[in-house]
């Protein structure tokens, strides 16, 4: 191991380290909070309701994601309608174009996951609210949302940690992320082990960190659905 070489390019893993957490961060929170009224539309009793948030959650997820990065960095520039629209400013710009294409990604594995979390909410409980006369608002504010939330912990932990990794695609879309910092540093040196072993182990202590976060999240909010001894 060249750890000289490691140690001289260390500002541009740091820089794309940045770019990382930026891309991820950004991508989850809007795709999460995008996800709270598909789900609802999701697990909705109507097929008028669920049927078109299931068709996007079937196309977004049966798809691969870096078709889909391609689809919105450079399919969308060859129509015109697109070129003269006010969002061609933005959809110029590779960093919005990723984070579009991340988002809508987590959007639809999150609508999933939370949709089903949503179904898995007692039966009993909601008929125990209504007996008590809670408005819809406040029944989803009180019971369905929390008890959801709960249940999708697990599983939401393993789609965030899914799309930080899924991070390392930005660099096809000339992003310097982590990856990107790596390939550079291999273009410099010619030494591949160093160069993506370096960004390999930045994104193991990223990914230790949010496995860590989530096991504290589910010890304080999940401990009653654990199995009594």
């Amino acid at each position: 191991m060249n750890f000289e070489a490691v140690l001289e390019n260390l500002p541009l893993y740091l820089d794309g380290l940045a770019e990382t957490l930026r891309l991820a961060v950004l991508a989850v929170v809007i795709g999460g909070l995008a996800a709270v009224p598909l789900a609802m539309l999701r697990a909705a009793r109507s097929r008028w309701l669920h049927g078109p948030v299931r068709l996007f959650t079937f196309v977004l997820r049966g798809t691969p994601l870096l078709v889909q990065m391609f689809i919105v960095y450079y399919g969308l520039a060859q129509f015109d309608v697109v070129r003269d629209s006010a969002a061609w400013s933005l959809l110029q710009n590779a960093r919005f174009c990723a984070v579009l294409a991340f988002a809508l990604n987590t959007c639809a594995y999150t609508t999933e996951i939370f949709a089903g979390a949503i179904l898995a909410t007692s039966a009993g409980e909601v008929e125990a609210a209504r007996a008590l006369g809670m408005q819809p608002f406040t029944l989803w504010r009180r019971i369905v949302w929390p008890q959801a939330l709960r249940r999708s912990l697990p599983a939401y932990s393993n789609e965030v940690i899914m799309m930080l990794h899924a991070t390392s695609l930005a660099s096809v879309v000339t992003l310097q992320d982590l990856t990107g910092a790596a390939r550079d540093v291999y273009a410099r040196s010619y030494l591949p082990i160093e160069a993506f072993l370096t960004a390999a182990a930045f994104y193991l202590v990223l990914t230790f960190a949010l496995v860590a976060v989530f096991r504290a999240a589910e010890r304080r909010w999940t401990a009653y659905l654990l199995p009594r001894r």
